[in-house]
């Protein structure tokens, strides 16, 4: 035998399961500590990929819906190996970003709202936002964050770590 897998569940839904249950444990999918969105936020920090279908219509809807919200985009890889270090990078940056701009009194500069996420895909496409850090970074943010990954049928830990889980990138962005 070269590999074995528990009956009922693959290797990756028993990993994704058990870390939910341990954060969830520990209060980090707490609805308490879920913060409200900006009515009308003016400056929107993106995390995705910049190949991906998921920034053009993120960009499509906030264009088409109104023309005073900028975005700050921070690409990140949102698969494969080292994606979850550099969404957290990214998350990171933002936060690091926001924290200048209050300190230096720029309103203007300051981040209303983050979008963390990417477009559909398998559950390995996925895995990077079902990694410990990246949900972390996402409680540990002090701008609300916004998951949107995958369709509406997809979940990830990010999506319960974040102050509003999105169904898709698009929906975010409304």
């Amino acid at each position: 035998c070269e590999h074995l897998e528990p009956q009922g569940l693959g290797a990756l839904q028993l990993a994704f399961d058990q870390l939910k249950e341990r954060l969830a444990r520990e209060g980090l999918f707490d609805p308490r500590r879920k913060r409200t969105l900006p009515a009308l936020p003016r400056k929107i920090g993106v995390v995705t990929s910049l190949e991906g279908a998921a920034i053009r219509d993120i960009i499509n809807v906030i264009s088409r819906r109104t023309r005073t919200v900028h975005l700050l985009v921070v690409p990140a890889r949102v698969q494969g190996e080292g994606a979850s270090h550099e969404i957290v990078r990214a998350i990171r940056f933002l936060n690091d970003h926001h924290a200048r701009a209050l300190r230096e009194a720029r309103h203007d500069a300051a981040i209303d709202v983050v979008i963390v996420g990417r477009g559909g895909g398998s559950i390995e496409d996925l895995w990077a936002f079902n990694e410990e850090a990246v949900a972390r970074a996402i409680r540990g943010s002090a701008i609300p964050v916004i998951s949107a990954v995958g369709h509406e049928t997809d979940f990830t830990i990010a999506d319960f770590a974040a102050d509003l889980r999105a169904p898709t990138p698009s929906a975010a962005a409304e």
